[in-house]
């Protein structure tokens, strides 16, 4: 047992720069986006967007490297076990390269792929192709950061998760400025910008990484590679990806569904869904602290501090999202105005904002759980929920949408989330006292 205490300054001094790091992320886009539009085509929109969508869901499968390192990472620092830190550390990068180079070997079907099943017109296709047969060849450099990121998340290192995070899209941002938009190279200068910024970060993140492991001992290969530790990681990655694309089932649901009360509800949905995406940042940001301080209390093997963290980033989370809902009852007609200039869709969306305005509040438990379960490395159980609240998410978006249109297809998001943080939170008590009883 290695006690120690969480505070509130604890989970903030994680939480705070994390969300500011998150809050970066959607700039990218708004940024490659300004840059692709002075060209005035829309076939090259077309094409980023397309192109975007590929590497969504392509990332989003390998996602796992983050979490999964964070919640390892954080139980070795609970035990004070330095070389198994730098030993998780190097298995992820492993796997990073490998899949990544696999990535870039997979590229050209990838990419048709990827053409197929957005079926684009042939100019839309044509400046996707440029974009994402750039672009993918920087595939295990992002699986890199995800890893490294993953490592300095699980050690409670926020401020250098923010700083990295910087570096990355803000190189990422100058880098597409200048190749896309001074030197014309448009859509492809937009890729290799990406692909700079994610060298740029990897580099920076080898160097400090080299530069602390230097100054103590190494770790021996064998430990690194270490077949049953590998296996760990292998099992918890398959669980986190699969939980990881049940959740795109989701949302890919609720646009499908939403394109059946016509475009107009198409749209104003989709407007709405950024207040969701707002929120989520500084949720994710309080779920970064839940993985941290779990999977420490986890590898401390010491109970109080696993309960309190639990309930200050509960508290905390329950907190932010009352504000948010606040915020978006009070500006939330003021921002639809301002992402959307059609009158009726601004109508439209006036009508479900008190959905999308108190969503946060439905899913704040469902963030906090994902945090404490992936530090506690309980990848199976978040799995088998998110299967569970899926299944009762179908049910729900069929029934109530039969009987009250898109507001049943809000409400059957509002009970997907629900049931996704309930059905963690109802196995916690046993979990937990599985593995501190030990």
């Amino acid at each position: 047992m290695r006690p120690f205490e969480v505070t509130n300054r604890l989970v903030l001094g994680i939480a705070l720069p994390m969300t500011f790091a998150y809050l970066t992320t959607p700039l990218l886009g708004i940024v490659d986006t300004a840059i692709i539009g002075q060209f005035g085509d829309a076939a090259l929109l077309g094409g980023l967007a397309a192109g975007a969508i590929v590497f969504d869901v392509v990332f989003t499968t390998f996602n796992f490297l983050r979490a999964g390192t964070t919640g390892l990472v954080a139980q070795a620092f609970g035990r004070d076990d330095r070389l198994e830190e730098q030993a998780v550390l190097l298995r992820a990068l492993l796997i990073a390269i490998v899949a990544g180079l696999v990535i870039v070997l997979l590229g050209p079907l990838i990419n048709a792929g990827g053409i197929l099943f957005i079926d684009p017109e042939p100019r839309v296709a044509e400046a996707m192709n440029a974009y994402v047969s750039v672009r993918i060849l920087g595939a295990p450099l992002t699986l890199i950061n995800y890893a490294i990121l993953g490592y300095v998340l699980g050690r409670g290192e926020g401020l250098l998760g923010l700083l990295l995070q910087i570096l990355l899209n803000g190189a990422n941002i100058a880098l597409s400025v200048l190749l896309g938009l001074y030197l014309g190279w448009g859509i492809a200068g937009v890729a290799w910008g990406t692909l700079g910024g994610e060298a740029l970060s990897a580099l920076v993140g080898f160097a400090i990484l080299v530069r602390r492991f230097r100054q103590g001992p190494g770790v021996a290969r064998s430990r690194v590679f270490d077949l049953p530790e590998i296996m760990r990681m292998v099992a918890m990655n398959r669980d986190i990806m699969i939980r990881s694309f049940s959740l795109l089932a989701v949302f890919a649901l609720f646009t499908r569904e939403g394109a059946q009360f016509g475009t107009l509800t198409l749209a104003a949905n989709a407007v709405l869904m950024n207040f969701f995406l707002i929120s989520s940042y500084f949720l994710d940001g309080l779920a970064t602290a839940a993985e941290q301080l779990a999977g420490r209390a986890v590898g401390a093997h010491y109970e109080p501090a696993f309960r309190r963290s639990v309930r200050l980033t509960g508290l905390w989370g329950f907190g932010v999202a009352l504000l948010m809902a606040g915020f978006f009852l009070l500006f939330g007609s003021d921002l639809v105005s301002l992402i959307a200039r059609s009158p009726e869709v601004q109508a439209a969306a006036g009508i479900y904002l008190p959905w999308a305005a108190f969503i946060s509040v439905a899913g704040v438990l469902a963030f906090q759980m994902d945090g404490v379960f992936i530090g506690a490395t309980w990848s199976r159980d978040m799995r088998n929920m998110m299967l569970v609240s899926l299944a009762i998410y179908l049910v729900a978006l069929y029934s109530l949408t039969a009987v009250f249109g898109n507001h049943g297809l809000w409400a059957a998001l509002y009970v997907s989330l629900v049931a996704r943080g309930m059905s963690l939170a109802s196995i916690l008590p046993r979990r937990t006292r599985q593995v501190f009883a030990s």
